[in-house]
């Protein structure tokens, strides 16, 4: 059975560059994502998503514009079971909001190319060009 989680990877625009959020993980590894989580029974991957924003990063759906035609899910395996992430793109209307949860102990904006090398999965430097490529289109 696959384990479906979702979230938002968030980005804001500031002085003419795009810069995405990344969360590190409070836990070993101590990896950086943007906000996601794990779907919970009774809800969807949209659901889930602006939830787990909610909780991990203290941001409303009100917000965030999210596009909603941009999007892309990942497959990988995590703890040797089949899982997929469902991502929304969205911009932070006031990028001072972002407050951390407990399940964090970090967070920063990253251009492209340092999230990339942060977030360290080739999965996730495919979706970050990917919606960095929608946004200058």
């Amino acid at each position: 059975m696959v384990v479906k989680a979702a979230g938002l990877v968030i980005y804001r625009k500031l002085a003419g560059k795009i810069e995405f959020l990344l969360l590190q993980a409070s836990y070993p590894p101590y990896h950086w994502t943007p906000p996601k989580g794990h779907v919970d029974p009774g809800e969807d991957e949209w659901q889930a998503a602006i939830r787990e924003t909610k909780e991990e990063a203290n941001l409303n759906r009100e917000q965030l514009t999210i596009h909603e035609d941009c999007h892309e899910t990942l497959y990988y395996e995590a703890e040797g079971k089949p899982k997929s992430v469902k991502y929304w793109l969205a911009l932070l209307n006031n990028p001072d909001d972002v407050t951390l949860s407990h399940e964090h102990q970090n967070w920063k904006w990253c251009e492209l190319e340092d999230a990339i090398k942060i977030a360290d999965y080739a999965e996730m430097a495919q979706l970050f060009r990917k919606f960095y490529k929608y946004l200058n289109a």
